[in-house]
Parts: structure tokens; sequence; C-alpha cells
């Protein structure tokens, strides 16, 4: 029942489902079974009232047996070498499996919804579930691999109305079973892609991957017209993007991609290829551009600065209407001036000590009113592009720098 799991649970009730959500974290149990969100996330409230009824949350995976299908939504946690952990798939399956089994209740249908390296739902998740059920998958039980292609801070809409529904099956069965499913769930009639277990999974991340690539080439490309006094990278990008073989999406000037799923899935292409004595350079060239961003924002700020100087980053997370600074260029760039011995000042709309315990390293400006008047800040970087930025005011003494067109 976390960011993603939540929504998905909230927006089944309220497209006419029954719905049990299961979750170890008894406080995120308690906000739902009271009719309230369990984590942050717009609309997320508003969903939970609609399909309140219809909605219930429990500890007790025993709840399973009662249901035609489980989705799995446990965080699958990058290992050093770009794989994905299945630990905690396996923790959530097995007991489920397990309680399946006693009952008797055959004809279940598991459904992956957690990214896992290419492979592992047919040699390690399904393997396990027939161990603990002694049951054959695609007779006895059905699994899907099916992971939503979602952005944190619109979870609900994209969830409700998405551009394709990616469904790996075991069977035929099953995915005709799932496919029926988001015929009802969906407010759009978006594609149904069905296919083998491996192909969804390889799939998944190859489409994360290339937009990685397409946001690289843009800060290529910005770090390159950079040089060139008289060109303008947003004219350049826009022209590029008039054609309809390239498309205006993710082509924006700006900084480096980050959060939870496009760096990992984008490394787990690398490691999957090497894992098969193949080399991924398109992906490896795209993370390699996202790092010499980062670095480039740095040096860029480090010129403008000196030793003792107060700077100003505004936006640590990695995009708009979330809170999550994972892999953002505004944390990273925090983080090294912070270690170069500068002074620190940090803003947010959404990230807070609270909620995104690096915060806690800086000091934390709760309202960009006060920009006014803090005289004794040299630069001031906007890292995340906010649209309420546009409108802050800051005073004569300081520099305000940005990547973004706001």
């Amino acid at each position: 029942m976390g960011k993603l799991g939540a929504c998905i649970a909230a927006t089944l009730a309220a497209r006419g489902y029954d719905v049990v959500g299961v979750d170890i974290d008894v406080e995120k149990v308690c906000r739902v079974e009271q009719g309230l969100p369990p984590v942050e996330e717009p609309l997320l409230a508003e969903t939970i009232r609609e399909g309140r009824s219809r909605l219930r949350a429990t500890t007790d995976p025993t709840a399973a047996v009662e249901t035609d299908a489980s989705f799995f939504i446990p965080p699958t946690q990058s290992l050093p070498d770009g794989s994905f952990s299945n630990e905690f798939l396996l923790k959530a399956m097995q007991p489920c499996a397990r309680i399946l089994r006693d009952a008797g209740k055959k004809g279940h249908l598991f459904v992956c919804s957690s990214t896992t390296t290419p492979g592992a739902c047919d040699t390690v998740l399904i393997p396990m579930i027939e161990k603990e059920t002694r049951w054959s998958c695609g007779k006895e039980f059905g699994f899907c691999y099916n992971p939503e292609f979602i952005a944190l801070g619109d979870v609900v809409n994209g969830l409700l109305e998405p551009d394709l529904v990616l469904i790996g099956e075991s069977d035929p069965g099953s995915g005709e079973a799932l496919a029926a499913l988001y015929e009802k769930y969906n407010r759009n009639r978006p594609r149904i892609c069905r296919m083998s277990l491996v192909s969804a999974e390889l799939a998944k991340i190859s489409l994360n991957s290339f937009i990685t690539m397409k946001i690289s080439f843009t800060n290529q490309l910005r770090m390159v017209a950079e040089r060139f006094p008289k060109a303008d990278i947003h004219a350049i990008l826009g022209a590029i993007g008039s054609d309809s073989r390239v498309g205006n999406k993710y082509l924006r000037a700006g900084l480096s991609y980050g959060g939870p799923c496009f760096p990992r899935d984008n490394r787990l292409i690398v490691y999957t290829a090497r894992q098969l004595g193949l080399s991924a350079p398109l992906a490896e060239a795209a993370d390699q551009v996202n790092e010499a961003t980062k670095r480039d924002l740095l040096e860029r700020v480090l010129r403008q600065v000196g030793a003792s100087d107060a700077v100003a980053v505004l936006g640590l997370s990695y995009k708009p209407h979330t809170y999550i600074t994972e892999e953002s260029a505004g944390l990273y760039l925090a983080q090294h001036l912070k270690r170069r011995g500068h002074r620190v000042l940090v803003h947010d709309f959404a990230a807070t000590p609270a909620n995104s315990p690096s915060l806690h390293e800086f000091e934390v400006v709760p309202d960009v009113a006060e920009f006014a008047s803090r005289s004794e800040i040299k630069l001031a970087v906007i890292c995340c592009p906010w649209p309420k930025y546009k409108e802050v005011k800051f005073t004569s003494r300081t520099l305000v720098l940005t990547a973004w067109q706001l």
C-alpha cells in the first residue's frame, strides 16, 4: 500500500471492484480503514473516498483467499551489479501461495506489478509458487507481469488513462482475465499489449531506457549549444520535435533525469545485456551523459560563487508534484556544494525533512517569500521546474541560474 499500491487499490475500488489491501505497515492499514490516504499523492484522498465502500485494508495475508487476483507491488531494490532484488516479492508471494494451497483455492491469478530483472518471473517467482502450492502454473493458478507506466505526482490519472497496458502472461487464460479487468477499469481505451512474461519484462525497462536516452540527448545538445553565444536550445529542440519521427515529449531542455525508475531501469538494461554476453552502449551512454549533466551544473555554479558564498538550491524533488528526491539534480548539487564548504539553503514545494530525510543536512527555507529579503544569498539555482518558481522574488544581490525555461 505504498505510492503505487495505494493508488492501484483506490482506483480499482473507485471503478467498481471489491478490493482488500494487505501491508505489513500497521499505520498504512489503519489510515486506509479510516478512509484516509496512507501516502502523499495528488487525488489519492478523493479516490479513496469515492471507493471507500469497496476498499478495506489488513495486515493479514489470508485475505487473499477471498479474492480472484492479487497484485504484488513491493519494492524491488537495485543490487550493486544493476540487477533488481526479488527478496520482497518472494516474501509477499510466499505466504499468499501457502494460504491459497491450504484453502484449496485454485484458479487464483498472481499479478506482479513490481519491476523485475528479465527472466525473474519464469525462473524465480513462478517456481516458488509452484513449489509452495504443488500446483502447475497455467493450470491451477495463473501469473501475469503487469508493470505500470506512471509518473509520481500524477499516479491516479496515469493508472486510469494510460497510453498502454502491458501484460506478460503465463498462459492465454490469465492474460485474457487481466485484459478484461482493464477494459472495465480504464477510463480511456488504451492499447492492451499482451505477450510472454520475459517479453513484458524487457518491454518495461526498454521503454524507460528509451526515454532516458531522449532526455540525455537533449542535455547533450544543450551543453553543446551553450558554447555558442547565439544558439537558443529551446528554439533548436522546438524545431527537432516538430518532426513526427521525433516528437516533443521529453524533448525539453533542462537537467538530469532522476527518481526511482528511469536511472534504475536504464542500468538494468546494461546488466541484462552483460548477462547475455552482449553490451548496451546506448543505455550506458545515456547514463554517462546524465551524470555529466549533473557535473556540468555543479561546475557552472562553482564558477559563479566564491568559497564562502551562500547558495540557495530550489527544487530538491526530481520532478514537480512529488516529494521524491532520489537521484535528483537538486539533491546532487546541494550535497556537493555542502561537501565543498558552502552554506547551502534549500527549498522545495513538496520535499521536506519529514518526508525526505536527506534534507536534514541543509538549511531549509520553508517559505519562498523569504528569498526576497535574504541578501546573503549570492546565487539561487532552480533545479526542478515547479511552475511557482517563476513568481519567486530575490534581492538585487542574488544571481538566479536555471536550465529550465520557466
